[in-house]
């Protein structure tokens, strides 16, 4: 985990400014839409950049009754003593052979399972932990990633069965996940959720009694209630980001963003007409002007690619990122205006001060907002408010 927290004292450099009051409510709108289904809160890859710990205990705090992850050791990082109350469940599905299979069963995680491989070391794992392992089964229903083929369901369910019978595994849940939940009226949508019932529907007439069966994710929960099964998996939603432009804005679904992203500026300067900027000049001043340095790059995580159109606010005015962002700074073109070194400039946030949002630095860069918010990196200090 890289969650910090800045004292008050920090360096004004830049700072991500993380409302966990936000996380709370936006948490609370997700489960009203799916009122008669639990709650995994999904806080992979630090929480979206936003902080797993202090992420995961706010959504528990709202109702959360398991946590959702990736890899096994950002699980084992939150079932670390003191993080998350002990009866919430977490959840991890992203495995390589060799894993930490028997640290996962000692901690009483719910490990996913897609293939024979997978139940081979759990089930060493269980043997060797004396107790048996919380497995839950994937099905790929079309997204073709992680999850087990159709075609070798039947073996998967029946070895896993028999792994129960030993006492070696206990099969909690059976899952799915969609590939384009995010585009209204596509057709693989329903097909995957037809799949998943017949899928699901064999491993329950040969045995298995799961505890959860689950397939939604953000914009299932928010689009799909027939969807909502037992659990629901929102991921960006809870941070506040709209999981797809077609679905609506944050605003539209009730949402806010969690995450405001600023910085000082650490100089202002004059420059006249014709004046190359950056690396590579592919910005010229078109006349007499002010330039304002941001200190943040893409060592940061802001992305390369929206050199030239990336928005910020400065002074209660959009500027543009001129020419190119580099490693650690770019500047933008104030148009004379001095504000002066250290004033502050907002690259996105809720947009509640007019600022830009996540998903317009998106669209300036061609990608989606989940990046935007997952890429902040290291080097710019968390500040929980709202605690």
């Amino acid at each position: 985990m890289s969650e910090t927290t800045a004292p008050s004292t920090a360096p004004s450099r830049a700072r991500a400014e993380i409302d966990l009051a936000a996380l709370r409510a936006n948490v609370r709108t997700l489960r009203a839409t799916a009122p008669g289904a639990a709650f995994m809160a999904v806080v992979k890859a630090d929480g979206y950049g936003h902080g797993a710990v202090a992420c995961a205990r706010a959504a528990v705090e709202a109702g959360a009754t398991w946590v959702g992850v990736a890899t096994p050791e950002e699980a084992l990082a939150l079932r670390a003593d003191g993080v998350l109350p002990a009866d919430v469940r977490i959840m991890c599905w992203l495995w390589t052979p060799g894993g930490p299979w028997r640290e996962a069963v000692d901690a009483g995680l719910d490990v996913s399972v897609s293939g024979l491989w997978a139940l081979r070391e759990v089930e060493e794992a269980a043997r060797a932990a004396g107790r048996p392992a919380r497995v839950q089964l994937k099905a790929d229903t079309g997204l073709g990633r992680n999850g087990c083929q159709p075609a070798d369901w039947a073996e998967l369910v029946a070895q896993s069965l028999r792994a129960e019978r030993e006492g070696l595994v206990r099969i909690t849940g059976l899952w799915s996940h969609f590939a384009c939940a995010d585009e209204p009226g596509h057709p693989s949508v329903a097909a995957q959720l037809a799949l998943f019932h017949e899928m699901r529907a064999h491993a329950e007439r040969a045995g298995v009694r799961p505890e959860v069966r689950h397939i939604a994710n953000s914009p299932a929960t928010l689009t799909l209630p027939q969807s909502h099964l037992d659990l629901v998996r929102p991921g960006i939603a809870m941070y506040g980001l709209s999981p797809a432009p077609e679905l609506g804005s944050s605003a539209d679904l009730g949402l806010r963003p969690v995450m405001t992203l600023a910085a000082s500026l650490a100089l202002v300067k004059h420059a006249p007409g014709g004046h190359g900027v950056s690396y590579g000049h592919h910005y010229v001043t078109p006349g007499e002007t002010t330039l304002g340095l941001v200190p943040l790059g893409y060592a940061d995580g802001v992305p390369r690619h929206a050199s030239g159109t990336g928005p910020v606010l400065v002074g209660g005015k959009w500027r543009t990122a001129a020419g190119r962002i580099a490693m650690d700074q770019f500047v933008v073109d104030l148009g004379g205006d001095d504000p002066g070194p250290g004033a502050e400039a907002v690259l996105f946030g809720p947009g509640d001060r007019g600022e830009p949002t996540a998903q317009d630095w998106a669209q300036a860069a061609g990608t989606i907002g989940y990046e935007i918010v997952t890429r902040i990196g290291v080097r710019v200090p968390r500040v929980y408010v709202n605690e």
